[in-house]
């Protein structure tokens, strides 16, 4: 950095987040996390967790580097399902950049917008690497923040017809699938119950966080491919474990990490269902180093539990397009 520029921390705010970083900048910096992570480039240490005694909320530390020649990045934050009854996001958060060279703080961003989009969109190309050929119809469960984002990321990367959006209160679903419907180009609408938004689904993606499974093999098309995004403990489970026993390829975001943390592939380890060796890195789809699905007809799981390598992606490509278009404060701490 030259002389006499401006080194106070840049303040992101998450209007400033959405200016700067959509669904094409998100899709673009799930793929280098991935990459970089597939092909052990990236530092990625176990993540943080702090139980909060409380209605399954718990605290949680994210730290990783993109690579050696790149700045570290940590997102402290909590996860609260009950702000969903709410209308509150269930996760808030805060990311921390660090200067590569000097170990200066270069920006504080807010995390809880970064966190909503860079979920869904790494979902969303998790999707379009696994999801079988002439996929046509979604199942979403879960209509709060992740779930929204989800319906608009699998809109945005696949030739989507139809979204089928569940939730436990109908009428907070109807409104989330209206207002979708109207936003995003495949229809979106309103299922009743779980088995009828999963019926004929070629993808689907659970959003709830829920401790008690709420999909079964016996619900799902052949060739459906099955992202859980909240079953981040061992004691979630957002899907049987005959989902895990069925699938053709049980794909994570980091085996470690799915080891400790993604509950039905702990469950599933547990039973006999599963062996460690089972397990694929979506680094390793990314990188073509290993298939994600073997045939069209196969059930293909993926359990994501969320990286700090895509929070370090999502948080440096808001940090350099901020500095372009001259988004964000300057800030003296």
């Amino acid at each position: 950095m030259g002389a006499g520029r401006d080194r106070r921390p840049l303040l992101l705010g998450g209007d400033d987040v959405a200016k700067v970083f959509d669904l094409d900048s998100g899709l673009a910096s799930q793929r280098e996390a991935f990459s970089r992570l597939g092909r052990g480039e990236a530092d990625q240490p176990v993540r943080l967790m702090l139980p909060v005694p409380k209605d399954g909320s718990l605290a949680f530390c994210y730290a990783a580097r993109l690579g050696p020649g790149s700045g570290a990045v940590s997102k402290f934050g909590s996860l609260n399902p009950g702000n969903a009854t709410a209308g509150l996001p269930t996760v808030s958060a805060t990311v921390l950049v660090l200067d590569p060279d000097d170990g200066r703080l270069v920006a504080i961003i807010e995390g809880t917008s970064l966190t909503a989009l860079r979920t869904s969109a790494a979902s969303a190309l998790a999707a379009s690497l696994l999801a079988r050929p002439g996929t046509s119809t979604a199942a979403v469960l879960g209509p709060g923040v992740q779930g929204r984002g989800h319906v608009r990321a699998f809109a945005h990367a696949l030739g989507l017809e139809q979204v089928r959006l569940w939730g436990r209160d109908p009428e907070a679903t109807r409104r989330a699938a209206a207002a979708l419907d109207q936003e995003v180009g495949p229809r979106v609408l309103a299922a009743a119950t779980v088995t009828e938004a999963l019926a004929g689904a070629d993808v689907v993606a659970t959003c709830t966080g829920s401790g008690i499974p709420l999909v079964e093999a016996e619900q799902l098309t052949p060739g459906a491919t099955v992202i859980s995004i909240g079953s981040i403990a061992p004691d979630r489970s957002e899907v049987g474990l005959g989902v895990v026993a069925a699938a053709g390829t049980v794909v994570v975001d980091h085996p470690p990490a799915a080891l400790e943390h993604a509950g039905p592939v702990i469950q599933a380890l547990a039973a006999g269902l599963l062996r460690e060796t089972d397990l694929v890195g979506l680094g390793d789809v990314v990188t073509g180093r290993r298939p994600g699905r073997r045939a069209p007809d196969d059930l293909v799981f993926y359990n994501s539990v969320g990286l700090g390598v895509q929070d370090a992606a999502a948080a440096w490509a808001i940090v350099e397009r901020a500095g372009r278009l001259g988004v964000g404060r300057r800030v003296s701490l």
